[in-house]
């Protein structure tokens, strides 16, 4: 199955290009690029970024309660003066927590420090923490089952994992009534994860990519240089346009405005040989997490 999508006008954006939102499996829309808020400080900083990033056209606000900023995540939700219904706010249960009521008991806890009524998507962060290294897969499901009740009261619009492999997705699937419908996963030059978003891609998933610039690695590779010069754009801008043409939704960071809003100027295309020579550059590296086999 491939990716469904629908065009929908930003009403937010000033005058720019139309937002391009991906159908989830249950028909919620998600818009095609994310605002990231990880390492995003806590305080007026991230208030700013956050309103800024709403003024300029993002609708898809990326967060966790691990960040530790999910209040000012929210007051900058809240500031922005835009009706909840347009937006799309991601959230995430953290590794220290699993079972039926603590989840939920977390979920309320975010839900309260984003002062919102409800959130569109919450996704298990990890699927092995070392806490729960040798049980994972019953309290995982244990965690699961709390989340797909509150996707039936409504409280969430969409349930999914970040961090999982293929067998972790499996578990999950095999022991629940409503399967994932994203898999948050790393995604950028030099770390594909071709066999995940291969299976997720069979399965109807949705795979979302944090640190598309690999965490700064990007500016680093001589061969992004050359083709960000070749299509005359920033490889920040590069580097979000060859996951959109992956079928991956990014998330993309910055807490300056500038910076912001060019990370949505990517009404580009890179030529499919292009493509195939980016998939082939190995020098970016990445954070070589094991689900497996996290500390934390």
């Amino acid at each position: 199955m491939g990716y469904r999508k629908e065009v929908r006008k930003n009403k937010f954006e000033k005058g720019g290009d139309s937002m391009t939102n991906i159908a989830l499996y249950n028909g919620i829309l998600m818009p095609e690029i994310g605002f990231g808020t990880w390492k995003a400080p806590t305080g007026k900083v991230t208030v700013e970024a956050v309103k800024a990033a709403i003024e300029c056209g993002y609708t898809h606000i990326d967060c966790a309660a691990i960040y530790g900023n999910e209040k000012e995540v929210g007051l900058g939700i809240k500031e922005s003066n835009v009706d909840r219904k347009n937006l799309f706010i991601t959230s995430k249960l953290w590794n220290d927590v699993r079972g039926y009521q603590e989840t939920i008991d977390a979920f309320n806890q975010t839900l309260s420090d984003l002062q919102l009524d409800y959130l569109d998507l919450y996704l298990i962060h990890w699927p092995r923490p070392v806490k729960y290294h040798d049980n994972y897969i019953e309290k995982n499901i244990e965690s699961w089952k709390a989340m797909e009740d509150l996707y039936k009261q409504g409280k969430i619009k969409a349930i999914g994992v970040s961090n999982f492999k293929v067998h972790h997705m499996e578990e999950i699937m095999e022991n629940c009534e409503i399967k994932p419908m994203v898999n948050q996963i790393e995604f950028h030059p030099s770390c594909l994860e071709k066999e995940i978003r291969d299976f997720c891609k069979k399965e109807d998933i949705v795979v979302t990519g944090y640190s598309p610039l690999a965490n700064g690695k990007v500016f680093e590779c001589k061969e992004l240089v050359e083709f960000s010069e070749k299509y005359g754009v920033s490889i920040a801008q590069l580097c979000i346009r060859y996951a959109l043409q992956h079928n991956v939704i990014p998330l993309v960071k910055s807490v300056t405005k500038e910076r912001i809003k060019a990370n949505l100027n990517v009404n580009f295309v890179i030529s499919d040989e292009d493509m195939e020579k980016i998939d082939k550059i190995t020098t970016c590296g990445g954070s070589y997490k094991d689900s497996d086999n996290i500390l934390f």
